[in-house]
């Protein structure tokens, strides 16, 4: 088994990563930590005595863990993420890596040691579904050159909880939809249809003029293999359109439902629905544990996905945010 501290209770941090590491066989808990007393008794009421409870990362890092997880907000990961690498230990640190390249740029002086021990929390990568999809392509199932069309809507208002508008205006304060949920929407991309996406043009809207920036924003990018590809991301209105992804080739239509990763293939021979096991949150954040373990192990020695993943899904997302804005 190897030891592991999680650091950031939130509702991410407690409500997946906390309970996939105290899922997984492979994986003692040793410590979480959040500077918010109430997140620390959240989750202080889910684990054994065993576990120290701290406020910070050095609590955490006190209990001597092999591995950190940071479910921390995107401004405050990068200094986390480095000091707890400089300490020695392996990182597991959640989407988006920063929020943004500049701010991204302090993970340049990391040495190839560090880097090798970084795995970035693009959780969803490591869905089934995405592999089945990737072998549609790349089997030609859905013919030559493809258009994509993401809509991925999340995070509606909710009326009467306060709580949750703060916390999202929080948020977008430090950019827009594209900056946080585009992280995993470019790197699925970067991985179906292989590198090279480039932004032709971007918009944003803001659908209430108190909101701190545009809460609706897209873009229109092509691929040098030809594909064409059309993307959507938006929070905080009282309804939401269906999050979806479609990939539509000359001989057939793929869909990949955004909430349950259901898949459906529709072609001349007729139509092949696909589910996996389980929810889509579990499995993903069970396997994602399961590769930051073996990288600990030392059964691989590369993160998956890597830093550079995380970085060209953030450069790309920024693209987005930026011209949408002076569009």
């Amino acid at each position: 088994m190897v030891s592991v501290a999680l650091v950031g209770l939130g509702d991410i941090g407690r409500g997946a990563h906390l309970p996939a590491l105290l899922r997984s066989p492979g994986v003692r808990l040793v410590a979480v930590a959040d500077p918010v007393a109430a997140h620390r008794s959240a989750a202080a009421s889910l684990v054994s005595d065993k576990v120290a409870v701290g406020s910070s990362l050095d609590d955490a890092l006190a209990a001597g863990p092999d591995g950190v997880v940071l479910a921390t907000p995107p401004w405050a990961t990068p200094e986390l993420a480095i000091a707890a690498l400089r300490a020695g230990r392996f990182v597991l640190a959640e989407k988006p890596v920063a929020t943004s390249v500049a701010a991204a740029s302090v993970y340049l002086g990391l040495t190839d040691d560090e880097r090798a021990r970084l795995q970035i929390g693009l959780t969803y990568r490591h869905d089934p579904a995405i592999a089945r999809l990737k072998s549609w392509i790349d089997d030609g199932v859905l013919g030559g050159q493809l258009l994509v069309r993401a809509h991925v809507y999340d995070e509606a208002r909710m009326a009467g909880d306060a709580e949750h508008l703060e916390r999202m205006r929080r948020t977008l304060a430090h950019g827009t939809p594209v900056v946080h949920e585009g992280a995993h929407v470019f790197d699925w991309l970067a991985h179906l249809l292989g590198p090279g996406l480039a932004v032709d043009d971007a918009w944003a809207l803001r659908t209430d003029d108190d909101l701190p920036a545009p809460n609706l924003t897209g873009a229109r990018l092509s691929h040098p293999g030809g594909h064409q590809v059309l993307v959507e991301f938006g929070w905080l209105t009282d309804a939401l359109p269906r999050c979806e992804l479609t990939f539509l080739g000359p001989r057939g239509l793929a869909t990949l439902d955004g909430a349950t990763f259901a898949l459906r293939l529709s072609t001349a021979a007729g139509s092949e629905n696909v589910e996996f096991p389980g929810d889509r949150s579990t499995r993903d954040f069970d396997l994602q544990v399961d590769r930051f373990t073996a990288l600990i192990r030392g059964d691989t020695d590369r993160p998956d996905p890597d830093l550079a993943a995380g970085l060209a899904a953030l450069a790309l997302a920024e693209q987005v945010a930026e011209q949408g804005v002076t569009a």
